[in-house]
């Protein structure tokens, strides 16, 4: 229900604000100030998107938990889909998911709301299917092989 409200709040606050917007500048400065935050913001994702790719792979090289530069590249992303699309709330949320500290906060917001749990086993692998059946293969040089792989069923 709250993505319901969500889809229909969004697109009236947006054209709530091109409306003031629109009166109080006009019709070509305020599609001119979409332009520019449409291409500014790209340009910012794209800068923002490479360092955290970069911190990504860092974290693949040091062993370390790639969680958090995963969390942040989904953020510039999502800002970025935020600022090409065409609207003032939007890209304000965009530009907000742009700046580190917005997206360490909300990156804690959402780690207090997810519970992370863990198995572990100590028995050693054991197979999952029922139907494999154990058998004991042998080489056979001296005879023709029966097949095209050389070995044989003992």
């Amino acid at each position: 229900m709250w993505l319901f409200f969500v889809f229909i709040a969004i697109p009236l606050i947006e054209i709530g604000l091109f409306i003031q917007v629109g009166g109080w500048l006009g019709l070509w400065p305020t599609l001119l100030i979409v332009v520019v935050t449409a291409i500014a913001g790209t340009a910012l994702v794209k800068s923002q998107g490479a360092q955290a790719l970069a911190q990504l792979k860092n974290s693949f090289d040091d062993l370390r938990d790639p969680t958090e530069p995963l969390a942040h590249g989904a953020m510039i992303l999502f800002s970025g889909a935020l600022l090409l699309t065409p609207g003032f709330f939007t890209d304000f949320v965009g530009f907000a998911l742009l700046v580190p500290a917005v997206r360490r906060f909300v990156l804690k917001k959402i780690k207090e709301r997810v519970t992370v749990q863990t198995v572990r086993t100590d028995r050693g692998w054991q197979p999952q299917d029922e139907t494999i059946i154990e058998g004991t293969y042998v080489s056979d040089e001296n005879d023709q092989p029966s097949g095209p792989s050389g070995w044989r069923r003992d």
